[in-house]
């Protein structure tokens, strides 16, 4: 409450409280890829093969490593571990939505992890690890410091639905 006894033109303006920059940090890359089961995905029971999520969640990897700017990789990102739990059936026709996230990235290692939506929700979830290794070497090498920094910090891409 003001005090009438002092002038309006004395009186000192409220003071707002100092505010801290906050630093946000740097979103780690992911994508959503929408597919649908095709005839090929399915086997002899009529639902998706096991193999086929891991044919989604290379191709949600495809489309990441584009829209980042890091086709290079290609030829240079062996997988090393793979992992799938399957939690529902898919069809033949079903659309389905595959979400592959950057989890970590390690001196040498990037490793995602995905699910894969179906009509009636999750069918899949899964982690997948590639290392930076160039076709005909005998080892892993380090990320240079312009792709690490990309697949440290570039965050949510746009997603690829079905044409």
């Amino acid at each position: 409450m003001s005090n009438p006894a002092i002038p309006a033109a004395d009186r000192a303006a409220p003071v707002a409280a100092p505010t801290a920059a906050v630093a946000v940090p740097p979103a780690l890359p992911s994508v959503v890829v929408e597919r649908r089961v095709e005839w090929s995905d399915t086997d002899a029971a009529g639902h998706y093969h096991f193999s086929s999520v891991l044919r989604w969640a290379e191709a949600a990897e495809a489309v990441l490593l584009r829209r980042l700017g890091l086709d290079g990789l290609f030829g240079s990102i062996p997988r090393v571990h793979f992992e799938a739990d399957y939690l529902e059936r898919l069809w033949f026709g079903d659309a389905v939505h595959v979400e592959l996230r950057v989890d970590r990235v390690g001196t040498s290692s990037l490793h995602y992890a995905f699910e894969v939506r179906g009509p009636g929700g999750p069918a899949a979830t899964g982690r997948m690890s590639v290392v930076h290794s160039a076709a005909t070497a005998r080892g892993v090498s380090p990320w240079p410091p312009q792709v690490r920094q990309v697949l440290c910090e570039a965050g949510p891409q746009a997603p690829e639905y079905y044409g």
